[in-house]
């Protein structure tokens, strides 16, 4: 399943990712993982990002527009591709913070691209794109930001009502979702393992047989090993 997700900062777009990367890994599958798009990018060393928030407006610009695009070709060539963020969260954060000079978002972006981005990645035909639209409430919001801020917090409490808007509005433009290729997953009060089960319950319409196929597999909780006998697959608990 290549998913994008998007959504508020605290939603639970990073979480779901995690879980979902280690239940495809689980199965033996190869998962490819792009949870960077928000500024500044959380994959960089610790002195990359305190720089890159002071980089200029023109020079941040130009390396998220450069991202945005190369990863339409990642969607394209890459199964089991997990994004969060992407091209909807640019467009939110950008409108709300991008004159804000307390926020690392820049001014300028251009938005003319957006449903470039999205027609490039349906023109390729591919059967199991989902758009999935993380929410929560508003206090549960602001209890996840009191709980467990963010070194580099985008949002801010006051904005949570009007980011929520915004987000709503980007997603209902989104070609994806007039594509019937959106599923929404609000995450207050659930477990993230109980999310989690209710984002697989919730995608199973938009899934390749081959999926389905992978989530019917009865496989140990524990770590395993796969091994064939007579072609058949079969698996083995590894020892502590």
């Amino acid at each position: 399943m290549r998913c994008i997700f998007v959504g508020l900062e605290y939603a639970g777009k990073s979480t779901l990712i995690e879980l979902l990367t280690n239940y495809y890994r689980h199965r033996k599958l190869a998962v490819h993982v792009d949870d960077h798009f928000t500024i500044p990018d959380a994959t960089l060393s610790p002195t990359s990002r305190a720089a890159y928030v002071n980089f200029p407006d023109d020079v941040k610009e130009r390396m998220q527009r450069m991202q945005l695009q190369y990863h339409v070709e990642v969607i394209k060539n890459y199964p089991n591709t997990l994004i969060a963020g992407w091209h909807i969260e640019e467009a939110v954060y950008t409108s709300l913070y991008g004159d804000d000079s307390e926020s690392p978002y820049y001014g300028g972006y251009h938005y003319n691209a957006q449903r470039g981005y999205e027609t490039q990645v349906i023109e390729a035909r591919l059967p199991d794109v989902v758009l999935i639209h993380v929410t929560a409430s508003d206090a549960a919001i602001r209890e996840r930001m009191a709980a467990a801020p963010h070194e580099y917090q985008i949002i801010k409490a006051a904005d949570i009502p009007e980011l929520n808007r915004l987000f709503d509005e980007e997603i209902g433009k989104s070609l994806f979702t007039q594509k019937g290729r959106k599923i929404v997953l609000d995450t207050t009060e659930k477990t993230p393992q109980e999310s989690l089960d209710e984002l697989l319950l919730l995608s199973e319409p938009l899934i390749t047989f081959g999926e389905l196929a992978v989530r019917a597999m009865d496989v140990p909780a524990a770590p395993y090993e796969v091994r064939y006998e007579n072609g058949v697959r079969k698996t083995r608990l590894l020892s502590a």
